[in-house]
């Protein structure tokens, strides 16, 4: 990622550095619809500071498989009601106010297993920026709506559509879907959630382009 982070716009590294001035725990939110880099972009300015930044993804708050089968939603995986969100609004809580004798950890998801792994991630207390980068983060409904009331700052990922969905189709191919099948879930699934998150593009702190 090392590559990637020098090549971390200009505009992100002003607004990193101006978080991080202040010398107390700040949290920054990067959010965008599925397949723009949210990731990419996150591991990026952890590399350009690795010793002060941390991310927290909020996709470790996926539901579990079995418990959307349960709920009847296991077609409809990545929409909000899919995710265990007032959790991630008491981690992001807790880490808002972690104590110096106190280590985090957070979960994180993973594709190989389309799994959430608990305690994944350690974050430590003298961590000066946390990152959590998901889809939903501007939603304006509960309990997202009190994401806003935790992080500092949120950015949203301006990326052209056809880069996006190009990105989005060879993630799912790579992780076991064959085209028709990655081109139907996007259809079905990915792109009604892109619309309700673009949707909330107008709340944003700051619009980065991110090719």
């Amino acid at each position: 990622m090392l590559s990637s982070a020098h090549r971390l716009p200009a505009l992100c590294q002003q607004r990193v550095a101006q978080l991080m001035v202040s010398g107390t725990r700040k949290i920054l939110g990067l959010v965008a619809p599925p397949g723009a880099g949210k990731s990419t972009l996150a591991a990026a300015l952890m590399a350009h500071h690795p010793q002060q930044v941390q991310g927290v993804p909020m996709d470790g708050f996926h539901l579990a498989n079995s418990e959307l089968v349960r709920l009847g939603r296991e077609q409809r995986k990545g929409a909000p009601d899919t995710f265990d969100a007032a959790g991630f609004v008491n981690l992001l809580r807790r880490l808002k106010n972690q104590s110096a004798s106190e280590t985090i950890y957070a979960p994180e998801f993973s594709r190989d297993i389309e799994e959430a792994i608990a305690g994944a991630i350690a974050i430590e207390p003298d961590t000066s920026l946390v990152i959590t980068e998901g889809n939903y983060l501007l939603l304006d409904e509960p309990p997202w709506v009190e994401v806003r009331e935790v992080v500092d700052e949120i950015w949203y990922l301006d990326v052209p559509d056809e880069l996006r969905l190009e990105r989005l189709l060879a993630r799912h191919i790579r992780f076991g879907r064959s085209r028709a099948q990655a081109l139907d879930w996007i259809a079905r699934t990915d792109e009604p959630n892109a619309m309700r998150i673009a949707a909330t593009r107008q709340y944003a702190d700051v619009c980065v382009p991110w090719v």
